[in-house]
């Protein structure tokens, strides 16, 4: 690659079953694969679907430099997409406008959950098979990813201390999480606390990990409801080509 391309931050997190690379300029970006080269193979893809989701350009033949920022060996499930990593750049304060951005981000990932999980038509019908993962059972069924899904409102507003009173709507459940956390003083600064097991969060790491958790079950969503469902019209605000 030229020297002169852009250099795009990685932030790799991996172990004997897999890799994990979080694309850090782009919140909730991500690929992940068997070897670090799939991984870093899936980068353009993940780049152009990521691009058209969120409404920023992205020349058609933008060529990037990568370099891993940090490299972490984990003992969590990274071929289930566990992850705990907190990045360097998410110990930094936010600005109001940067916050701002990043909250519409967030918001815009619960809609489209929403969207995409309205289309399907039999929301309880089995679309994929059911195994254990790191949280339990595997969720099977439209119904069941969007609860598990929508609950990870409570859970990552939880972690830096925001309490949600109702959560029966992931795009509500969300924009009240918004609400308790810009009622407190001094959430700009962006303080790093650690959790409920011990794991290490900041504003920043909940506003990414929500879009990166949105679309790894939107994919799955997508992925299976277009094949069981070959005649309906399944949304795809997310954009995926498969």
């Amino acid at each position: 690659m030229n020297d002169r391309n852009p250099v795009l931050g990685l932030v790799h997190e991996y172990n004997s079953k897999g890799h994990l690379l979080h694309l850090e300029d782009f919140p909730g970006a991500f690929t992940r694969g068997e070897t670090l080269d799939q991984a870093l193979g899936k980068i353009p893809a993940e780049l152009a679907r990521y691009h058209r989701w969120s409404g920023e350009d992205l020349h058609p033949h933008a060529v990037f430099n990568y370099r891993i920022s940090r490299s972490k060996q984990s003992e969590l499930a990274i071929e289930d997409a566990d992850s705990d990593i907190l990045f360097d750049s998410e110990k930094l304060p936010l600005s109001a406008k940067e916050y701002g951005e990043l909250k519409a981000l967030v918001l815009k990932s619960a809609r489209d959950f929403l969207s995409l999980f309205s289309s399907i038509p039999d929301k309880d019908r089995q679309i994929k098979e059911s195994r254990k993962t790191f949280y339990g059972e595997l969720p099977a069924t439209a119904s069941a990813m969007y609860r598990h899904t929508k609950n990870v409102n409570h859970y990552y507003f939880g972690e830096i201390g925001i309490p949600l009173s109702q959560n029966e709507d992931i795009f509500l459940g969300r924009k009240e999480g918004f609400l308790e956390l810009e009622s407190r003083a001094g959430y700009l600064l962006n303080t790093v606390c650690k959790g409920s097991d011990g794991e290490l969060w900041s504003l920043r790491k909940v506003l990414r990990r929500f879009i990166w958790h949105d679309a790894i079950h939107a994919k799955a969503m997508y992925r299976s409801a277009s094949q069981v469902f070959p005649e309906s019209k399944i949304e795809n605000p997310f954009c995926f080509n498969f």
